[in-house]
């Protein structure tokens, strides 16, 4: 499928996709090297998988907080990271907790008729929520101000993350918060939910959805990663239609990169001259000496 992509719509089109099954394929054979590498030392407290991506190929902002995670965590990323930075010298590795997923074994002490039974789940959360949950092995209340204060998750990110853990569905609410409204403020206590009750054994907690829109610096953000790679598409028809022709006018040119991407998109002929002078600085493409409306391919 990414062959006839990469055929239909050019290398530039494509090389993100193509960049993002080169990371999952790495990371699995780097996962597999750190066990082999490791299995000599003391373990570890917990499975470790880890992907490492490539920034530039996956969508979405990285995370500029540095989130605390709980201390068996920590140990385990910091062995991975020493071991990967080995072998990748002067690369950078940060953690990116907002894509992260974690299986928790949960214990609950559930009381009835004065006899306590505990029972077991095991929680499928995100790292957030998992940072959230680890912090009651220590005590067994916290008001949100301290849990933000130990977790350092961003304000935004620790409300999603609770809003699901204590105000989710019924069956999903592994903690209890008092005063019971729906809204979060910074007294409010957190505690676990002791009787919290599940059929199943492993329990997928969902993450709640983000309602609330993008601010001007987001909107901005995104605007300009959806132009940069609308650029790449441009320059790849551009490209595609010039090779074919070797010689086009300037208007029939912009209206055959119109036709061939108004499907995806509808680029403005501003836009599309940009790319055409982009093309002509990189050799590319050259203006036709007898007449500076027509261009030429370079091969």
């Amino acid at each position: 499928m990414i062959s006839k992509l990469k055929t239909e719509c050019g290398c530039q089109f494509t090389c993100k996709l193509e960049g993002m099954f080169k990371d999952m394929s790495i990371s699995n054979s780097v996962n597999e090297k750190f066990r082999d590498v490791t299995k000599d030392m003391p373990p570890l407290s917990l499975d470790l998988n880890v992907r490492v991506l490539t920034t530039g190929y996956w969508p979405g902002s990285p995370c500029k907080v540095a989130s605390k995670l709980p201390k068996e965590a920590e140990i385990a990323f910091e062995r991975f990271k020493t071991f990967y930075l080995k072998d990748h010298s002067g690369r950078q590795l940060n953690l990116q907790p907002q894509l992260g997923q974690a299986d928790l074994n949960a214990i609950f002490y559930q009381s009835k008729d004065d006899v306590v039974t505990p029972k077991r789940h095991i929680l499928q959360v995100s790292t957030y929520q998992m940072c959230i949950l680890m912090l009651f092995n220590r005590q067994q209340t916290f008001t949100y101000q301290e849990m933000q204060t130990e977790s350092n998750i961003p304000e935004k990110e620790l409300k999603r993350a609770l809003s699901s853990l204590a105000l989710g569905r019924l069956q999903h609410r592994v903690i209890q918060k008092e005063p019971k409204s729906k809204e979060i403020a910074a007294t409010d206590e957190f505690s676990v939910n002791d009787q919290f009750s599940s059929k199943l054994i492993r329990v997928k907690i969902q993450t709640a959805i983000a309602t609330k829109s993008e601010s001007d610096p987001e909107r901005q953000a995104t605007r300009q990663r959806v132009d940069d790679d609308r650029k790449h598409e441009i320059e790849a028809a551009i490209v595609r239609i010039m090779k074919a022709r070797k010689e086009q006018e300037h208007n029939v040119l912009i209206s055959e990169v119109t036709g061939l991407l108004k499907s995806r998109f509808m680029p403005s002929p501003a836009s599309i001259k940009k790319r055409i002078e982009s093309l002509i600085e990189r050799e590319y493409l050259v203006r036709s000496p007898s007449d500076r409306k027509v261009y030429m391919y370079l091969a």
